[in-house]
């Protein structure tokens, strides 16, 4: 993951946390912003996938943000129970994004333990796919 995001921390509710605690996790990469009204509708409905499966099922979930500014960053990511992208690493972000062609948000990507992508269209999975009895969707 820290190929990927280009960071070695994170942003955890409690502090800082080391990128290499995902080592061994199916990780997902949520782009998302508070201003996106379909994102305010979806991240509830991620919250409570977290909430139900993200330990059985061996997965975390990193916050990307495209908010405005920092304010709205610790709004919006207030509400979410996983890690985030630091605010300020907005390099990262750009580059990240770039990378898997992220065109618009809400955009939920999934990856495997190995680091390799599964799927970027894992945010239809979560909805059709709530009690993750298909997880992960390979």
């Amino acid at each position: 993951m820290q190929a990927i995001l280009g960071v070695d921390t994170l942003q955890g509710k409690q502090g800082p946390v080391p990128i290499s605690s995902l080592e061994g996790k199916y990780v997902f990469i949520y782009f998302s912003a508070h201003w996106c009204p379909p994102c305010r509708g979806f991240t509830p409905v991620l919250a409570e996938f977290y909430k139900a499966n993200a330990a059985s099922k061996n997965f975390e979930i990193i916050f990307v943000s495209s908010d405005r500014d920092q304010k709205s960053f610790d709004e919006y990511y207030g509400e979410m129970p996983w890690l985030a992208l630091p605010f300020n690493k907005r390099a990262e972000k750009d580059q990240v994004s770039g990378n898997f062609q992220v065109k618009g948000i809400p955009t939920l990507i999934l990856f495997g333990p190995d680091g390799k992508m599964i799927t970027n269209q894992a945010r239809g999975n979560v909805t059709s796919d709530k009690n993750c009895s298909n997880f992960p969707w390979a």
